[in-house]
This record gives structure tokens, sequence and C-alpha cells, in this order.
């Protein structure tokens, strides 16, 4: 009767585990994808300063504007925290590229590692 009781206990305690790593392995990737979204982000603005930087101005249009401001308010806030650590190169700089990489060791780190397990 013993065993009985102690497979019951077992199995209610895997049923327990079960949810919570589904939902672990769920919210990993979340942030996984949510990292990736931001990292295109980031690379969209990036491109669109470096064709600003060579001259490619679109006409005015509010879709535009609207489109270039949210990518500033939504990337430079990120960004301006490595520029105030890493000296610009001359015209080059490289805070991007060190921000695209944070993104992805804490997403290698924390998210892979850690919550998805």
């Amino acid at each position: 009767m013993t065993a009985l009781a102690s497979a019951a206990s077992m199995l209610g305690r895997l049923a327990t585990i079960v949810p919570l790593a589904s939902v672990r392995t769920e919210v990993a990737n979340y942030l996984s994808t949510l990292i990736y979204v931001y990292t295109l982000l980031i690379v969209l603005y990036i491109v669109i300063q470096l064709l600003f930087a060579f001259g490619v101005r679109p006409p005015y249009s509010r879709f535009t504007d609207a489109i270039f401001t949210f990518l500033r308010d939504v990337c430079e806030p990120f960004l301006r925290i490595f520029r105030r650590v890493i000296p610009q190169f001359g015209a080059f700089d490289f805070s991007p590229v060190v921000a695209i990489l944070a993104l992805e060791l804490f997403n290698a780190i924390v998210v892979q590692g850690a919550i998805h397990g």
C-alpha cells in the first residue's frame, strides 16, 4: 500500500512540474522572440540613419515621420547606455554593435541557459 501511495504522490508532483516546465519554456520563447524583434528594430534604425547620412531623404509624409519617430523613441534609450561608455572612433559609432552583442549575450545566458534550461 505504501508503494501505491508513494507512486500517487510522485505522479501528483510530476503533474505540477510539467505545467511549470511548459510555462518556463513559453516565457523563454517569448523573451527570445522579443529580443529578436528588438534587434531587428535596432538594425532598421541604424540602416535608416546610415541612409540619412548618405543624403537619401524621403519626401516628408506623416507616415514616414511616424515610423522614424517610433524607431528613434524605441532604440535611442537603449543605445544611449552604450554611447555613454563606448567612445566614438571618428565618424564610426560602435554602440549599436555592442548593444546587439549584449542582447544576444543576454539571450544566450539568461533566457536560453537559465530560464529555458
